[in-house]
């Protein structure tokens, strides 16, 4: 089993198709469950973190390449973007250990538009939440999230980051 992380973020796509491409409040749940009953042999692991700067899915599967345009595929039909090409050049894939370190940045605010961001933590730990709620968050997944919130207690008690940050949330 592979991980993987696909999404996008403020550096990759304009305001417009984040906007698009978010899934606020109820929509996650729906989301992630969607997601999940239509790929659910390719992408059986799957938590989407969706904030107002990013929107990423973090997934354990089998196949990383077909996973990758499967989802992207979900991700413009899901958002009603028309031809999927709209999307994947907005899209980063983050396979395996870049997919690791990817979340332990993110969850750690060194992703963030404004380094040390703090809400993105409790963002992440929604992600996950919501993933188990729906079934969705086996070994994998579940090991990885542990993974990084350890992490990023550690950066936050053992650096100085965030200690002046302003939220973008």
């Amino acid at each position: 089993m592979h991980l993987l992380t696909l999404g996008l973020n403020h550096t990759t796509a304009p305001l417009s198709l984040r906007e698009k491409v978010a899934f606020p409040g109820d929509a996650l749940r729906d989301a992630v469950a969607d997601l999940r009953s239509q790929l659910r042999t390719l992408v059986p692991e799957t938590a989407i973190l969706s904030t107002c700067n990013r929107t990423e899915i973090y997934c354990a599967t089998p196949d990383p390449r077909d996973a990758q345009a499967a989802i992207a595929g979900w991700m413009a039909q899901r958002n009603q973007i028309g031809a999927s090409s709209q999307l994947i050049e907005h899209l980063y894939a983050r396979p395996d250990d870049q997919a690791v370190r990817h979340a332990f940045r993110v969850a750690s605010g060194l992703d963030s538009m404004v380094l040390g961001e703090p809400q993105i933590l409790g963002q992440m730990k929604d992600a996950a939440r919501v993933a188990q709620e729906a079934d969705a968050l086996g070994t994998h997944l579940h090991q990885l999230f542990q993974r990084t919130f350890a992490v990023a207690k550690d950066v936050r008690s053992q650096t100085e980051i965030g200690a002046h940050s302003v939220s973008m949330a």
